[in-house]
C-alpha cells in the first residue's frame, strides 16, 4: 500500500507491505527499505516500534484524515498530514495501517474493485478473460499528481474491465470486476 504523507511539511512516498500479526513488516521511505517490528503492544495510544533494531516510542492520536494531526516519536513532535490517503484510513496497532472500502451500492458488487479516490485512468494493464493473482496491478488512476496503481486485493479471472485510458472516474467507481 502507497500513501503520500507530509511530516513536518516535508512530502515523503511510505508503502507498507501486509504482514501477519507479531511479524515484521517491511516499510519503504522515499524507496528506502526498512523492517519494522511492533516491540509492544499498544496501549490506548501508544506503543513501542522496532526499525532497523532501533526501538521508538510512538504516541499516536485518533486520526482525521481530512486534518493535519501530531504524532510523538521519543516524546519529540512531529505534524504529519496525509495527502494521498484511501477512503477511511485508520492507523491502528498492531495492524499498523487498514483501509476501508467506500461504502456504496457500487462497492457492493461481488468481486468488484473500486476507485479509492477521484481521478483519471491513465493506464489499463488487464483485459476480460486475464487470470490475476493477488496484487497485480490492473490499472493506474492518476490523482493529485501522483500514479496510484490499482491491485487486485484477491486472485482470479478479470470478469469485467469497465474503465478505459482517459476516462475520469470518482471515488467508489467500480473499475475492473475479478470472479
Amino acid at each position: 500500500m502507497k500513501r503520500e504523507i507530509a511530516v513536518d511539511g516535508k512530502p515523503c512516498q511510505v508503502e507498507i507491505s501486509e504482514a501477519p500479526v507479531g511479524s515484521p513488516f517491511k516499510v519503504k521511505v522515499n524507496d528506502r527499505p526498512r523492517e519494522v517490528l511492533l516491540e509492544q503492544e499498544p496501549s490506548t495510544k501508544s506503543f513501542i516500534l522496532k526499525v532497523d533494531k532501533e526501538s521508538y516510542l510512538v504516541e499516536l492520536p485518533a486520526l482525521d484524515r481530512n486534518a493535519p494531526f501530531t504524532v510523538k516519536v521519543n516524546n519529540v513532535p512531529f505534524k504529519v498530514e496525509i495527502r494521498r490517503a484511501a477512503p477511511r484510513m485508520v492507523v491502528t496497532a498492531p495492524s499498523f495501517v487498514s483501509i476501508q472500502a467506500p461504502k456504496s451500492a457500487k462497492a457492493a458488487l461481488e468481486g468488484a474493485v473500486v476507485a479509492p479516490m477521484a481521478g483519471k485512468i491513465i493506464s489499463v494493464r488487464v483485459k476480460k478473460g486475464d487470470a490475476v493473482k493477488m496484487g497485480a496491478v490492473l490499472c493506474v488512476l492518476e490523482a493529485m499528481k501522483m500514479e496510484n496503481e490499482i491491485t487486485a486485493a484477491k486472485s482470479g479471472v478479470v470478469k469485467e474491465v469497465l474503465v478505459q485510458e482517459g476516462r475520469a472516474v470518482n471515488e467508489g467507481d467500480v473499475l475492473v470486476i475479478l470472479k
